[in-house]
């Protein structure tokens, strides 16, 4: 109750009786699962229309043996000596081998092979 309500009576203050309002708050306990149960409905419905959107308007561009790749030199210098003036991406590199769907071995444009293997998260499409 506001201060306000004390000295002019407000239609909540006229009408509120404790019984009903101890009933009505078993009711809405006894309610407490449907209202979650409708939440959870809500909530994989808007997940779906929000997967709709974006798988709509995905562009996949599968990187495959032979295509040149850019690596990101974050994870290929873990020490930061370079400095943050440094680019993010290095290469180009071409994908010599793929190990798994999202798993690359690369090599330099000299053929040398790079030693270890690349995830696909840390490469990025090379375009000339």
């Amino acid at each position: 109750m506001i201060p306000v309500e004390i000295g002019v009576q407000s239609l909540r203050v006229m009408h509120f009786s404790e019984e009903n309002n101890e009933e009505g708050l078993r009711n809405l306990i006894d309610l407490v699962e449907q209202f979650r149960d409708k939440a959870t409905i809500k909530v994989s419905t808007y997940q779906q229309r929000v997967r709709r959107y974006y798988n709509k308007r995905v562009n996949p561009r599968p990187v495959r043996e032979g295509d040149l790749v850019l690596r990101n030199s974050a994870i290929a210098d873990p020490t930061g000596t370079r400095g943050k003036l440094a680019p993010n991406w290095e290469g180009p590199y071409k994908v010599k081998r793929v190990l798994c769907p999202k798993t690359f071995k690369l090599e330099t444009l000299g053929s040398r092979e790079i030693p270890r293997a690349w995830n696909a998260e840390h490469l990025r499409k090379y375009y000339q």
